[in-house]
């Protein structure tokens, strides 16, 4: 028996025992191309168990050509960019995070020898150098959605990016104006701004949503506002008009009828006389820009009393305000403008939190009717606490 096994040609792939005694293992790989194992090995039996499993992963199409994935993260990250499209506001995000976060660790590293022990370290690292928690996250899902591309490309096998909860981002709770704050803030911002700040709040829309609304999105007749572009600046200064954020941002929004006579007297003093014509404009004529709200929007905050918050926070404002209103679920992320049920959740969170609130305080207010009830009742009366018969 053992002789005959002794001459038996192997039926995948080849063992031999070099000079130093340890043996090599080779096979020929689905691409007809013949490879070595990285290692030799200390026996054949070793040789022949790791022949075994090449052999099962070109069986079950888990095999992977070990060379495809030494090219550099570099290469396949600027690859992986322009194979995509992305928004402009995205790709400089995308653009940043990479050029100053990411490539310095893994820029020349090759994608096979990027491992969980690397991957761990840099967002140690990252985290201790201070970019911001925010910041860290959106590089961590950046670096893990490229990987993945990677392991759907057949270079690698897995991804090494296995930090739990590394991609979430837990941005600071924003401040909610009350309808009182709101409308002083309206009160005392320029003219030609005040519908810009009820429309924020009252109809949820984003800065760069309300920088790109034209005549023709606004039905004031029917209360409406059909939202279908959005506005970004560049770093170099060019304003971008292109859908918005999200397919869900398209959308749109009924709004409160104390808002329609603001917007009205709007359209005619202020707005493009065109039917297409932009409704926000700048005292010079030109189109919004965020870098030149900056000044007034401080300005106004101080005359009105107000903190030190964004313009975005009037949009948050709005949600929070929908939300106490008993909205659903659906209801809230068809007016926000979201397709992920994520950020609606934490306006129904804080409305719940508000209706608790509301709750022990009606409480209050029922046992202090009751205990009044109570005595009126009861006066001096000395048959009081005894029960009625009949």
């Amino acid at each position: 028996m053992g002789g005959n096994n002794k001459g038996r040609r192997r039926r995948f792939g080849a063992v031999r025992k070099l000079p130093s005694g340890r043996f090599q293992a080779r096979y020929t790989g689905p691409d007809d191309v013949e490879r070595t194992a990285p290692e030799t090995f200390a026996s054949k039996t070793d040789a022949d168990v790791w022949l075994a499993r090449k052999e099962g992963e070109i069986h079950d199409q888990e095999w992977t050509d070990p060379d495809a994935g030494k090219v550099p993260f570099r290469s396949y990250a600027a690859s992986w960019m322009t194979e995509r499209t992305l928004r402009p506001k995205t790709a400089q995000l995308y653009e940043g995070l990479l050029r100053l976060h990411i490539m310095p660790t893994f820029g020349e590293k090759p994608l096979t020898e990027i491992t969980s022990r690397h991957v761990r370290q840099w967002h140690t690292k990252l985290m201790e150098s201070g970019p911001g928690a925010s910041t860290v996250a959106k590089a961590y899902r950046l670096l893990r959605g490229i990987l993945n591309t990677a392991v759907e490309d057949d270079l690698i096998k897995k991804n090494p990016c296995r930090i739990k909860n590394a991609g979430v981002e837990r941005p600071e709770e924003r401040p909610v104006l009350t309808v009182s704050e709101v409308f002083a803030l309206a009160d005392v911002v320029p003219r030609r701004f005040r519908a810009l700040v009820l429309l924020a709040t009252f109809g949820s829309m984003r800065w760069g949503e309300l920088a790109a609304l034209r005549r023709h999105n606004l039905d004031l007749t029917a209360r409406t506002v059909k939202i279908e572009a959005s506005v970004s600046e560049m770093r170099a200064g060019e304003l971008v008009t292109g859908r918005p954020k999200s397919d869900a941002g398209a959308r749109v929004v009924t709004l409160p009828e104390v808002i329609v006579g603001d917007l009205a007297w709007h359209l005619q003093r202020f707005s493009e006389p065109e039917h297409d014509g932009l409704v926000f404009v700048g005292e010079k004529g030109a189109q919004l820009r965020r870098s030149n709200f900056t000044k007034v929007w401080a300005k106004a905050l101080k005359d009105a009393g107000l903190p030190q918050i964004h313009v975005h926070d009037l949009r948050h404002t709005g949600n929070t305000l929908a939300a106490m209103t008993g909205a659903s679920l659906k209801e809230l992320m068809a007016r926000m403008g979201h397709s992920s049920t994520k950020a609606a959740m934490i306006y129904l969170h804080t409305s719940k939190d508000r209706d608790r609130v509301i709750a022990d305080a009606l409480g209050e207010i029922v046992k202090a009717g009751l205990k009044n009830e109570s005595k009126d009742d009861r006066g001096d009366d000395p048959l009081a606490d005894q029960p009625t018969v009949g």
